[in-house]
């Protein structure tokens, strides 16, 4: 089993003043690829705790992904330090230079001299390839550990490590084949109680019952070796079952994406209207590229549950829409949803707590539940039924 680690650098990334979305990313792609992450470190720009600390990983890692450090200002000191690291000289790669000043004049801009620090490596290093930026990457071998050097722009990032160091790595180690996960999502169901209705599972040793709780859902995995897979697809009917009416997906597509797929093979389309949400079903439904025809953000506004399934309906013969979707503004603890369908309008009526979460979490609620409510239209469930931990307080359909 190779050991697999990331070094994260630069200042802003340790004190948090931006999101680390690389390690993410990389995370989850390497997992995929059979080479599952042994260890995540961060380090400031700092030469000297860059090169202590790429000496201690080359003790222990078999390859390390080095990301960012490898811009043009005095903070960028990946290269460097590797170079020290090693006990050797940065040296200028004279193609990459051409490539950077080709790059800079294809945009008709001209190459500060700052930029030819990008194109300095250490002298035993080999150059990987960035066919979107002008930050060389590059190899280098220290003690039994092979890393790679990386720029901290995750568009560029991507695409090095899928086209330059994945192939590089398939070529030199032999590796695994990748682990079988198989992940659900819920929405109204907390961790504990899920947990406790899969405590009873049996699982083939190396197997792993995961959750993964993102306000306002929790995600159900279950991981094993490759080799297990037969057992595991054996198993996981039991964890559909107990997840129940809470499931609301399978897989990573995303609940917005199954929503926009089943509208187009009915085609139907779907009107929205929002207050409390301030448009975020909206968003989530046109990046997934539903079939939207009118979407709009209205003021706060009381009203009864008959008058919001009156509005739904009117919205839905206004437009012509197959759907219409509305969310109202929160009145006291109260919220109404209504789907005015073809063969009528359901209205439900949710009580939420409004101290317990921040604002933005209670709009992600909301949203969640409003989407859920079109699924579960789609997929010919019963509206009003249980909600888990959704309190909906009044119901009523009008034909």
């Amino acid at each position: 089993m190779l050991n697999v680690e990331m070094l994260s650098t630069g200042d802003e990334v340790l004190h948090g003043q931006i999101v680390d979305t690389n390690a993410a990313w990389l995370a989850d792609f390497f997992f995929n690829q059979g080479l599952p992450l042994t260890r995540r470190n961060t380090v400031g720009d700092n030469l000297n705790d860059l090169i202590a600390i790429l000496r201690e990983r080359s003790e222990h890692a078999d390859i390390l992904i080095v990301n960012g450090g490898l811009g043009p200002t005095s903070d960028d000191l990946s290269a460097l330090a590797a170079a020290k690291a090693k006990g050797e000289e940065l040296v200028l790669h004279e193609e990459w230079l051409v490539q950077m000043e080709r790059f800079f004049s294809e945009r008709g801009r001209v190459m500060v001299p700052s930029n030819r620090k990008q194109a300095e490596i250490p002298a035993s290093a080999e150059l990987v390839d960035n066919p979107v930026g002008t930050a060389c990457g590059f190899a280098v071998q220290l003690n039994r550990c092979l890393m790679f050097f990386t720029p901290g722009v995750p568009s560029e990032f991507k695409v090095m490590v899928e086209k330059e160091i994945l192939p590089r790595l398939r070529a030199r180690f032999t590796l695994p084949e990748p682990p079988v996960c198989l992940r659900l999502t819920t929405f109204g169901r907390s961790e504990s109680d899920l947990a406790q209705n899969l405590a009873h599972l049996s699982l083939p040793e190396g197997v792993v019952m995961g959750y993964r709780s993102s306000m306002p859902i929790i995600e159900l995995k279950l991981t094993g070796p490759a080799e297990h897979k037969q057992a595991m697809e054996a198993i996981w009917p039991e964890v559909q079952w107990v997840a129940g009416e809470s499931l609301i997906f399978e897989g990573t597509v995303g609940l917005p994406a199954l929503l926009a797929q089943k509208l187009r093979e009915r085609q139907l389309s779907l009107t929205l209207s929002e207050q409390f949400t301030g448009g975020l079903v909206a968003l989530q439904l046109s990046r997934a590229g539903a079939p939207l025809l009118v979407s709009e953000v209205l003021p706060s506004q009381d009203e009864a549950l008959l008058q919001a399934a009156r509005w739904a309906a009117g919205l839905r013969n206004r437009h012509l829409a197959g759907l219409a979707l509305t969310v109202t503004g929160l009145e006291e603890e109260f919220l109404n949803f209504a789907l005015a369908t073809p063969e009528g309008t359901h209205a439900l009526r949710v009580k939420f707590n409004t101290t317990r979460y921040s604002l933005a979490v209670r709009q992600e609620v909301c949203a969640m539940m409003a989407l859920n409510i079109l699924r579960r239209w789609l997929n010919g469930r019963d509206l009003a039924s249980d909600h888990g931990w959704i309190n909906v307080v009044e119901s009523l359909t009008v034909e």
